[in-house]
């Protein structure tokens, strides 16, 4: 099976799981959100179904990612997973946002539930060891796969585990202390958490589609790869940017001027193959050879770190 077949699979796989398993939770949480009236496990059980969009979203991500490159896309179809992965942060913080805003309208309001009852309480607890599993399903078939989407979707799950525990939390001091609105203060502060949950997978991606990469130890690998292979000199313009889960590079070396085409070529190979062997998940690698003292480079180019930056 070809890699890109085999990720699919894992991503149609986690997807499936992820699927199946958050519609039950929502299901299970709203019902009893409603008949308890809490409304932070209302909002417990809305943030799992964003989850269970976010499962579709894999699914579909999984088939767009198998397909071959084409001549509209010669790069092949690895960016579709970012915008996916993008475009959940915006539903992640849609339904933060409806929930923060419930919760002030409850507080200031002055509209509090009554004494939380057990079906709350049971409720966190469901949802505290269904997000586990699912946790760490996620997880095994984020790194199988080495997927950003199905890697987000299990860090989300784990992030919901401790929302949940906080809801719990807060439906136990509401039951001790008999302030039912503590109810709508842990509501709104798990909104606030998905918001920002949100923000931070949104930074992320946007970080990948811009072409940027905040992971400054790969061009210190990237030089030194390069500085191993005898007849390299001053590697620069160096530029690594993410495709999915793949990096492409570009990187500019000077050699001796009086080799002939073919060691130039052979040279450039070499210098190709230490990066790959210094840095996983290349996709491709393109090397430009400048003749040793040419200037060229500090005229012309306006992109691209040296070792010195």
């Amino acid at each position: 099976m070809a890699y890109s077949d085999y990720k699919s699979h894992c991503i149609k796989v986690a997807g499936v799981i992820a699927l199946l398993g958050n519609a039950i939770l929502a299901l299970v949480k709203i019902l009893l959100a409603y008949l308890s009236g809490s409304l932070a496990v209302m909002g417990d059980g809305i943030d799992s179904g964003t989850d269970v969009l976010i499962a579709i979203v894999t699914l579909a991500v999984g088939s767009v990612i198998a397909r071959p490159s084409d001549k509209e896309h010669p790069w092949g179809h690895g960016r579709a997973e970012t915008t996916a992965t993008m475009a959940l942060a915006f539903i992640i913080f849609f339904a933060g946002a409806q929930l923060l805003l419930q919760s002030v309208s409850r507080i200031f309001g002055g509209e509090t539930a009554a004494e939380e009852s057990n079906l709350a309480v049971a409720a966190a607890v469901i949802s505290i060891a269904g997000k586990s599993v699912l946790a760490l399903l996620q997880f095994h078939y984020g790194n199988l796969a080495e997927s950003d989407i199905v890697k987000a979707n299990a860090q989300n799950m784990k992030n919901d585990i401790v929302m949940s525990a906080a809801v719990l939390a807060g439906l136990a001091l509401s039951k001790i202390f008999k302030q039912p609105l503590l109810d709508p203060v842990v509501a709104l502060l798990v909104g606030v958490w998905i918001i920002k949950n949100a923000a931070n997978l949104f930074l992320q991606m946007n970080m990948e589609l811009m072409d940027g990469n905040a992971d400054s130890s790969l061009y210190t690998r990237l030089f030194q790869a390069a500085q191993s292979v005898q007849g390299v000199e001053n590697p620069h313009g160096a530029r690594i940017r993410k495709i999915a889960s793949h990096y492409d590079i570009d990187l500019d070396i000077e050699a001796a001027p009086t080799l002939t085409l073919f060691e130039a070529h052979e040279l450039s190979e070499q210098v190709e193959e230490a990066i790959r062997e210094a840095i996983s998940d290349v996709y491709t690698v393109t090397i430009h050879i400048e003749p040793t003292g040419s200037d060229l480079h500090q005229r012309r180019e306006e992109y691209g770190l040296s070792p010195e930056a």
